[in-house]
């Protein structure tokens, strides 16, 4: 791809590494001695950032509630490049990886269950945030490049009192490096990498400052990378395509920063970024059109990173990010404001020839030669969104406070289209609808959402004493959601209806905090998160068996999902100021727990809401630099979640039975209860001009289950005789088969080792050194029918990479 956010990197990354940065007006050259003075203090000691989770700024260690920063240098070091990277070093910290562009976030054990695509009205249990900017969409939450950032803060427990809805569990928050007056620097980055049994890959990024004369500057950031494949596509005539999940991103942002005085700032910023990916990282372990057990097609052995496709599954991500920063200083106070604009287009293509084997082979017992007509499954995503927040804060040593208010609307629209070319003219069935369905195309959507969201804000600390400090905060929404959804198709059940939904609500906070000594505060914090409810998509009521649309069907809507946090914490410096000992023990109380389901033979998915569920867990952090030359990290935490309902339905002979798993004492799924990491990093003095460093980094993740239906009785057995008489390649050599759906504990392990001579910082890695093999999330199609697979992670990869400033 050569498309013009490509052109415009190139022509940056040219511009960072040749233009020599000209010092502005009052900014010295640094003379030989200070060059050699900051080279020495590359070799530095631990250094405690400052964060701004509470909207004003203070140390990781005085914030009273558990949250963890990382900066740009020490995720540089360790190799972090995704979100899903910076969670391998956070204590109660998840990510599961769901595909290209789709990383679905948990905090603390707090999982309803993978978000699919087709549930566009499911809200984000975990809040992320471009600076001031909230950037997640439930599934589709954009993986910012972590390339020029100040940091990146993980706030942990409920965040819904200064953050909203969204925060139930947890806030991510990017922060970006901002433009700085009298200032001209550039940074470059380069690398490339090559992965086992896979393809190359490598990037290209850079960032500016410049001075616009005294009271303005300018930074720009761009960046490229191109993804090596490493997943195998068996066609159907059984020849092999090689690495098919390649990909692009690339993206830049343009930031201004205008002072025309000491007590107003203007910050405007504009980012875009592009991803093109042409596959999906999944390996197929049984696909009914390719499996070992047919004796009248092909026998297909797949796993070992193979997948059966009859055609490119493409996914597309444009994603454009527009705000405006305004701060203005009233004496001791700060008023602040906040404009944001998003525009999300999302495009994925699907190969969903197997799902639809299944049922015009199996259920409806057409050909082979309909059955193998290629089905492509188009999903589209169009998100445009507009937030406005203003608060006003400050304070002094013994009360700091802060008010606000946050208006925001959103128009989301969603659409499906199922588009078999020759079905019609191969079978006489008539496919052309009367609400969108076109010649050929079995199943269409287009459901079209608007969110409307107010909402008040405060939240004040007072020191009572030199030792003990009290917060207190609450915030009011009122949330409102109008939907119009159209189906139509023969697999759809056709029409238009229309829904809405209405929520307002308390969100409050109160924390204390106590000085138990010059180096140790004790914290303790009850807290209320919530996730706004929505509207279910109607079955597909033609695929469903009699049973299934009872037990799935007359669920328009689903409630509110609130939790209630019980905290208590301790934070300590250690070792004259040289390192960090934090660790926290909470529960959580959760109601209406809104639990993906999938409706069985529907092919469908709706929201159930739980009644009662918990999360209970400790997370323990430790960061230390012993000297100059050594520091060292570990994190870890312990959760046990569960679920507190039991849901049953009753079949037609008046048997009780527990629907998709949801039964009490069952985990909540995609989060672990062990996880832990630890990293090091050993430097060294080699010579006056050189520098040397060798960074480990472990991670440890415990087992998961990707839904709450993974852990119902019998499931995990296919039974491959579930269409008899249309068996699609029988008679089979076997009547079921067996998969594990608890996605088994995986441990990786990264090492760099690099060289600092004066700008240039240049290093050698291996990333996932013992090539291991790791499921992140169960796929399937039609209940286990159709397809069974997994999502798996990137082998063993060697790479280079060069980092330059000026």
């Amino acid at each position: 791809m050569t498309s013009p956010v490509w052109r415009g990197v190139s022509l940056l990354v040219v511009l960072a590494l040749t233009i020599p940065c000209v010092p502005s007006r009052g900014q010295e050259t640094p003379t030989t001695a200070e060059s050699k003075a900051s080279e020495e203090e590359d070799l530095k000691v631990w250094e405690e950032l400052v964060v701004t989770a509470r909207k004003r700024e203070e140390t990781v260690q005085d914030v009273p509630f558990a949250v963890t920063a990382a900066s740009e240098e020490k995720l540089h070091d360790r190799g972090a490049e995704t979100i899903e990277d910076v969670s391998a070093n956070v204590a109660g910290f998840t990510v599961q990886n769901l595909g290209p562009g789709q990383s679905q976030v948990a905090m603390r054990g707090v999982s309803s269950g993978q978000i699919v695509r087709d549930q566009p009205g499911v809200k984000e249990q975990v809040g992320v945030y471009l600076d001031e900017s909230v950037i997640s969409l439930s599934l589709f939450t954009p993986d910012i490049d972590l390339f020029d950032l100040s940091r990146v803060e993980v706030l942990r427990g409920p965040q819904g009192t200064l953050f909203g809805s969204g925060s139930l569990s947890g806030t991510v928050r990017y922060i970006s490096k901002q433009p700085q007056l009298g200032v001209s620097e550039s940074v470059g980055d380069l690398s490339f990498s090559s992965i086992g049994d896979g393809g190359t890959g490598g990037s290209a990024k850079a960032a500016v400052n410049v001075p616009l004369g005294e009271t303005a500057a300018m930074r720009v950031v761009a960046y490229y990378t191109d993804y090596g494949g490493y997943i195998d596509a068996v066609q159907p005539g059984l020849s092999v395509k090689d690495d098919v999940n390649t990909g692009e991103r690339a993206g830049a942002r343009v930031a201004f920063k205008f002072q025309p005085n000491e007590r107003l700032t203007i910050t405007p910023r504009l980012l875009y970024q592009e991803v093109d990916m042409d596959g999906w990282n999944r390996v197929d372990t049984y696909n009914i059109l390719a499996n070992p057990y047919t004796t009248t097609r092909p026998a297909v052995t797949l796993g070992n990173r193979k997948q059966f496709t009859q055609f490119e599954e493409p996914f597309t991500d444009e994603f454009l990010l527009g705000d405006l920063n305004v701060a203005y200083k009233f004496g001791e106070a700060l008023l602040t404001s906040i404009t944001s604009y998003t525009d999300r287009d999302v495009l994925v293509v699907r190969d969903a020839t197997a799902l639809t084997a299944s049922i015009t082979g199996g259920s409806i017992g057409l050909s082979e030669a309909i059955y193998t007509l290629d089905a492509p499954l188009d999903d589209a995503t169009t998100a445009k969104s507009l937030s406005q927040e203003l608060r006003l804060s400050g304070g002094s040593l013994e009360l700091q406070w802060v008010i606000g208010g946050f208006y925001s609307t959103s128009d989301r629209d969603y659409g499906q289209s199922l588009f078999v070319g020759g079905f019609e003219d191969g079978t006489d069935i008539p496919t052309a609808g009367n609400f969108g369905a076109a010649k050929d195309v079995l199943y269409f959507s287009d459901l079209s959402y608007e969110f409307d969201q107010l909402a008040l804000f405060g939240e004040a600390t007072f020191a009572v004493s030199d030792q003990l400090a009290v917060t207190g905060g609450i915030r009011y929404y009122d949330f409102s959601e109008d939907r119009i959804q159209t189906f139509d198709g023969i697999f759809a059940d056709p029409g238009t209806t229309v829904g809405s939904v209405e929520a307002d609500g308390f969100a409050p906070r109160v924390m204390a905090s106590y000085k138990l000594s010059a180096n140790t505060n004790l914290n303790a914090q009850v807290s209320k998160g919530f996730r706004l409810g929505g509207i279910n998509d109607p079955l597909n009521v033609p695929l469903c068996t009699p049973q299934d649309l009872a037990t799935f069907g007359g669920r328009d809507a689903w409630k509110d999902e609130e939790l209630w946090n019980y905290e208590v914490g301790a934070k300590s410096t250690i070792m004259g100021g040289r390192g960090s000992v934090n660790a926290a023990a909470f529960y959580m109380d959760i109601s209406d727990l809104q639990a993906t389901v999938t409706a069985g033979s529907c092919s469908s998915r709706v929201i159930f809401n739980v009644p009662k569920a918990r999360s209970a867990g400790v997370e323990v952090e430790f960061d230390v630099a012993p000297s100059e030359k050594f520091d060292f990290a570990l994190s870890a935490s312990y959760t046990d979640s569960e679920l507190r309902s039991t849901l049953t339905s009753t079949d037609a002979q008046g048997n009780v039975q527990v629907v998709a798993g949801i039964e009490a004492g069952n985990r909540l799924p995609t989060v672990p209860e062990l996880q832990g990491a630890a990293a090091t990093t050993y430097r060294w003095q080699a010579g006056s001009a050189w520098a040397g460093y060798v960074t480990g980094v472990y991670q440890y993740v415990g087992s998961r289950f990707t839904q709450i239906g993974d852990q119902a009785e019998g499931f995990g057995t296919v039974n491959l005789l579930s269409f008899a008489p249309n068996n699609i390649g029988g008679p089979y050599t076997r009547n079921t088969f067996t998969f594990n759906p608890e996605l088994p504990s995986y441990d990786i392990i990264n090492l760099r080792f690099g060289v600092l001579r004066g700008q240039w910082d240049t290093a050698l890695y291996v990333n996932n050194l013992t090539d291991e093999t790791a499921l992140l999330a169960l796929d399937q199609e039609r209940g286990t029918r159709a397809r069974v697979g997994y999502l798996t992670n990137q082998p063993r990869t060697y790479g280079i990479t060069t980092r330059v400033h000026f």
